[in-house]
């Protein structure tokens, strides 16, 4: 197994030096069971309470230990006194005209990121952030003009879907028919910061979501995008087993190196070795080459056939994204017609190429916008346009 490669960024403990409790949100079962034995669970009785307890906290998304009633008023008083359920705060809500909704949610030092839920029919996508800023420094990414402050617990990422589905009233209700429908029905991890620099937490964060008993979203449902660590990704299919998506952008190295500067570390050569062995490929399960089209930068025929050539035996399917412009941008979106022209080049080659429709711009909401500065949260994008137009 292959050592993490995380940047030396702090990660706050699961226990908060104000009162000393531990926050269940984001310990896998593993963990709670330990928790809970350590707080006086007898052995013998800590699967069954690592069970009730996981139940009403991701299926019921109960917040109160007086409300488990299953559970002996002794023992709720005991979980109670060491334990606490707590999310991420919602600072702010914006709604676009689509439907599309961003929460400016602060976690613990008073940080902020961004969570975008994407609403669609027969179902709903949750963009969700796993870290403080970004240390990549992409430069198409308005995330990447803020620098990385810290990683996200376990804790922090699991609570941004618990968060949206308090906003959108998702919780069953007990005694009600049974709803099988699923307003949060995908996670994709291409908010904020590279999840695969903070590879532990993501990695306990989704086997809390993926867990059958509670919040239960399928791997299939799940896409991890990352921008290419290398020595991460075989450990995401051998320890989360989500889907992949990679930030690809460029079909050269001269290219690539500029718009993700990661390409130095790890260059198309190297990235497309670790694709080719990732464990879980097949054509059930493509990888998800996302590519953000830039007018005059990447986006010419001669790319898209060395896109296609680059490729070749993966099975994939290739996103092309249009540039969402965000105030000071250095790029401009490539026109439809080249879009649509690159996209034939693609799909006449055996290879989907769906062209992804900006959603949420006008709440910076749209892929590559997100950026948590509270004063840049509060305001509207015409807002931020005028002040940097000066």
């Amino acid at each position: 197994m292959n050592a993490p490669v995380t940047p030396d960024v702090l990660t706050l403990p699961r226990k908060l030096p104000d009162n000393g409790r531990v926050n269940i949100v984001g310990l896998t079962r593993d963990q709670l069971r330990e928790a809970l034995v350590a707080a006086g669970t007898p052995e013998k009785q800590a699967k069954m309470r690592v069970g009730q307890v996981w139940q009403w906290v991701y299926h019921w998304g109960v917040r109160d230990f007086a409300r488990m009633s299953n559970l002996a008023k002794d023992y709720r008083a005991l979980l109670a006194e060491r334990f606490e359920i707590v999310l991420p705060e919602i600072v702010t809500r914006q709604i676009s005209a689509d439907g599309t909704r961003k929460y400016l949610v602060r976690i613990a030092g008073g940080h902020e990121v961004e969570t975008v839920y994407i609403p669609e029919e027969g179902r709903g996508t949750l963009c969700v952030s796993s870290q403080v800023g970004c240390t990549l420094t992409c430069s198409f990414c308005h995330t990447g003009t803020q620098k990385l402050v810290r990683n996200l617990t376990a804790g922090e990422i699991v609570g941004q879907l618990m968060l949206a589905r308090d906003d959108l009233g998702e919780w069953p209700v007990p005694g009600a028919p049974k709803d099988e429908t699923r307003l949060v029905s995908n996670i994709v991890l291409m908010g904020m910061g590279e999840p695969l620099y903070n590879f532990d937490a993501v990695r306990d964060a989704m086997k809390v979501c993926m867990d059958n008993e509670g919040l239960s979203l399928s791997r299939r449902r799940i896409t991890l995008s990352t921008s290419g660590v290398v020595p991460e990704i075989a450990r995401t299919a051998e320890e989360i087993g989500c889907q992949l998506a990679v930030s690809f952008h460029a079909t050269t190295d001269e290219v690539r190196n500029v718009l993700v500067p990661i390409n130095k570390r790890w260059n198309i050569a190297t990235l497309l070795d670790a694709l080719r062995d990732y464990p879980r490929l097949s054509n059930s399960e493509r990888i998800t080459f996302e590519y953000v089209m830039l007018a005059g930068v990447n986006d010419s025929d001669a790319d898209a056939h060395r896109l296609v050539k680059l490729i070749e035996g993966i099975p994939a399917k290739i996103n092309l994204i249009p540039f969402n412009e965000w105030p000071g941008a250095p790029y401009k979106r490539s026109s439809n017609n080249r879009i649509h022209a690159f996209a034939d080049i693609i799909y006449h080659a055996g290879y989907a190429s769906p062209i992804r429709t900006p959603r949420g711009e006008d709440i910076m909401a749209a892929c590559g916008q997100l950026k948590s500065a509270t004063e840049r949260g509060r305001k509207s994008r015409a807002e931020i346009a005028a002040e940097a137009a000066g």
